[in-house]
């Protein structure tokens, strides 16, 4: 047999009592359509659960017709749904449930030399992960689609069965443990988020007077519409709400573009151009009441339409304070919130110029931004010492699938995590 390139450096390696053999081999195209569309619907996620739909009553997102619906594939427990255009995602995994699942989806019934939770471990290990890559052609929706072609003769390391069944096992047993851990370590994340709004909250101080920001502000203004007709390679940085962040006041670049607007548009230019101490604001979408001081990187740029350029009176209110305010807890729930308790998706420019809020003294904003800046350094230190250990346990928990299903690793020696 020919094997493929990224499995076919582990297959040459496996046991001598392994067998490597075709998919197509193993498993058969599940054809079963939800005639009548009782089915509950199910989706597959990019961690290989597959599960209810969850949103507007179990239709999803985007509620398909009943007509579609009749045409989506019935899988049950067993089955390995596969999500084609998503492999190299983690869009494959095996049903512990019955529902149905997208036409765009493949379903197969699986053979019985094969116990479908090894196989769900095996096709979702690195040398799999790395093998789908290559049966892609692109990163665009259609191109990336892992053909039947491709994934039917691609081939499987089989162990006895009595062995899948152990590796299985255990798998199921390491994998929860790291996963509860992780899960541990999130809820901390989540902690961290709490305890970064109460700092934020510091910007607020009760004990002043309360003042209509508009009177201390120079300018209020967004950007020309219809400038992202005149994105470039060259021109002005052009800040757009996907450079503003959730849980930070400093700009996000990683997505930044460059803009030439026309020539006949030099006011407009002018006006809507960042200067050192404005405060940027999105306004509309997803991104709305989202904060970002304009430090050295985005001086000269130019906003979008869908932000807000608030330029401070600097003799009264400091660019960093005001950035801080309007984060705070305080400020976003009058922004944000609506009479019915339901939360706005876009701003006024007159909903950031009527706001009031209390106004310390200059020399007191600025003991307040050295007082959250520093606490904010250590939250941040934290949430990215976090991420590293995210990360490191994503690697573990994926070496050590890869290491059980390729036979590197004799599960039977080994009882916990803590042995290995």
């Amino acid at each position: 047999m020919t094997f493929d390139l990224a499995v076919e450096t582990v297959a040459h390696a496996v046991p001598t009592t392994w067998k490597v053999e075709e998919f197509r081999r193993h498993a058969t195209l599940v054809d079963e359509v939800n005639a009548g569309g009782n089915m509950p619907l199910l989706s597959l996620a990019s961690t290989g659960i597959v599960s209810p739909r969850s949103e507007e009553g179990g239709m999803g997102k985007q509620i398909p017709s009943e007509a579609t619906i009749e045409r989506y594939w019935i899988t049950r427990p067993g089955n390995l749904v596969v999500n084609p255009m998503w492999l190299i995602g983690g869009g494959i995994g095996v049903s512990r449930i019955a529902g149905a699942v997208s036409p765009d989806y493949r379903v197969y019934k699986i053979g019985s030399e094969l116990f479908p939770p090894f196989l769900h471990h095996l096709l979702r290990s690195r040398p799999y992960r790395d093998q789908y890559r290559l049966y892609t052609r692109a990163e665009t929706t259609f191109d990336r689609r892992v053909s039947k072609q491709d994934f039917h003769p691609m081939p499987l390391l089989i162990p006895p069965l009595e062995e899948q069944h152990r590796i299985a096992e255990f798998l199921d047993i390491e994998t929860a443990r790291i996963d509860q851990l992780a899960s541990h370590m999130k809820a901390q994340d989540d902690l961290l988020a709490v305890r970064r709004r109460s700092v934020m909250a510091r910007a607020w101080v009760p004990d002043c007077p309360s003042v209509r920001l508009g009177y201390f502000l120079q300018l209020v203004t967004s950007g020309p519409r219809g400038w992202g007709d005149y994105v470039s390679d060259d021109g002005n940085l052009f800040f757009r709400s996907a450079n503003l962040r959730r849980d930070s006041i400093n700009p996000n670049l990683n997505s930044v573009v460059r803009v030439a607007p026309p020539e006949s548009a030099v006011a407009e230019s002018v006006r809507s151009m960042v200067r050192r101490g404005d405060v940027l604001v999105g306004i509309t979408g997803a991104n709305t009441g989202w904060v970002a001081r304009a430090d050295e990187s985005v001086i000269g740029a130019n906003v979008s339409q869908h932000v807000c350029l608030l330029r401070p009176a600097t003799e009264v209110i400091d660019g960093t304070w005001l950035a801080y305010i309007i984060s705070s807890p305080m400020v976003q729930e009058k922004l944000l919130g609506s009479q019915y308790g339901g939360t706005k998706t876009q701003l006024s420019l007159p909903d950031l110029r009527d706001l009031r809020v209390p106004l310390p003294r200059l020399e007191d904003q600025s003991a307040l931004n050295r007082s959250i800046d520093s606490e904010l350094a250590q939250i941040e230190g934290q949430r990215q010492l976090r991420q590293r250990q995210l990360a490191l346990l994503a690697e573990r928990r994926q070496a050590l699938i890869t290491a059980a299903v390729t036979g590197q690793l004799d599960v039977t020696k080994f009882r916990s995590t803590s042995d290995i």
